[in-house]
């Protein structure tokens, strides 16, 4: 076994990309037995009749044939409850991770650059590695803003393929102002894909600005309201653009029973809305409640999770001490330096919330 395996070690430093062997896969941690906090998923189940309803559905599904390609069932029932115009086309991918991966594929080449301001969405640099194209993280201003003169002379000089711009920002959870983003849109030279994974949590809604700017997409999803299982992305635009990034798409990306759920889901959709207004409204109160406790300095948000920094060198004991409690939070600290000290907190029902604060006052109380 030492000789194969010294045999199979040779072949992949061979030929694997020594820029992939590099890097570390996206981790996911072990979850099983705890209060799940660290992921910004939906805590509520479905109600009972609703999943009998569903389960009725599915008894229909024919696993045994490839799904529909296109899965138009889902796009009819997206445009109805996003509002989308008949006169925008809609892609669907096996989450916004794919989307982002096709994005980055059609626009792909010798010297072509992705471009985003950091800290966001970890998987905009990971995909531009993985395709081998440069990457380029602007920086935000110590209070996660968009630096807008920066942000300016970097596409300047680096003349990006696709910008990649998340409102919320994950994982800040802010908005940047609409004149910030316009600006950039507009000094922009390739594509600007607008990530609108937390809309369901804000009023802000860039998608009537498809009007106004040939070179934007949006992008979607439904993981946040309700649906993380499905792993349904969505990306909405001119046809002409995503006729081209269509042409990488894999065969069959939607299967059978995720095209079944989310048009039932849809169908259902104020199930979901009812859901996420409730979590908007203990974001709000749980904002306050973390605020009020000793040491900790916490982030506005228009999403379903808060940012909170910790004093100097305290976060890894903190998420140490709540996953000790059966607790999971998403530790932040060392993955960016505006994020030194940082952790993130999924926004939950109000008795997981008050879980979690009862744990947090007696950890900060006794450090």
């Amino acid at each position: 076994m030492t000789e194969l395996r010294d045999q199979v070690d040779t072949q992949v430093h061979r030929w694997v990309r020594p820029d992939i062997t590099s890097l570390a896969a996206y981790p996911v941690p072990d979850s099983k037995g705890l209060l799940k906090l660290d992921a910004m998923e939906n805590p509520y189940g479905w109600p009972d009749a609703l999943t009998a309803e569903w389960q009725g559905v599915l008894a229909d599904a024919q696993v045994n044939r490839y799904p529909h390609p296109e899965a138009p069932g889902v796009k009819a029932a997206l445009r109805t409850v996003m509002n989308i115009d008949p006169h925008w086309d809609i892609l669907l991918g096996n989450g916004s991770d794919e989307l982002i991966q096709l994005i980055a594929m059609a626009v792909s080449g010798a010297d072509r650059t992705i471009l985003a301001p950091e800290p966001s969405f970890v998987m905009y640099r990971m995909i531009a590695r993985y395709l081998g194209m440069d990457y380029v993280g602007v920086p935000l201003t110590a209070e996660f803003e968009l630096d807008l003169e920066l942000m300016l002379s970097r596409i300047e000089r680096e003349q990006p393929a696709v910008v990649f711009l998340a409102q919320p920002n994950n994982p800040t959870g802010n908005l940047w102002g609409d004149e910030k983003l316009r600006r950039i849109i507009e000094a922009a030279p390739g594509l600007v894909v607008m990530d609108e994974a937390y809309t369901a949590f804000t009023e802000a809604d860039y998608l009537n600005w498809l009007d106004d700017y040939p070179n934007l997409l949006i992008m979607r999803t439904l993981s946040k309201v309700g649906l993380a299982g499905l792993r349904l992305g969505i990306l909405i635009g001119d046809p002409a653009w995503l006729e081209q990034i269509n042409k990488l798409r894999l065969p069959y990306n939607i299967n059978n029973l995720t095209q079944l759920s989310a048009q039932f889901a849809l169908e259902h959709f104020d199930v979901f809305e009812q859901q996420t207004a409730e979590l908007t409204r203990q974001r709000h109160v749980l904002q306050q409640q973390l605020a009020a406790l000793p040491g900790l300095k916490v982030y506005d948000s228009q999403a379903n999770f808060l940012l909170v920094r910790t004093g100097p060198g305290q976060a890894a004991a903190l998420h140490a001490a709540l996953r000790d409690a059966g607790i999971l939070i998403k530790k932040l600290d060392g993955s960016h330096p505006l994020l030194a000290d940082c952790v993130r907190i999924t926004v939950s029902f109000e008795s997981e919330n008050q879980q979690l604060l009862s744990v947090l006052e007696r950890h900060l109380h006794n450090a």
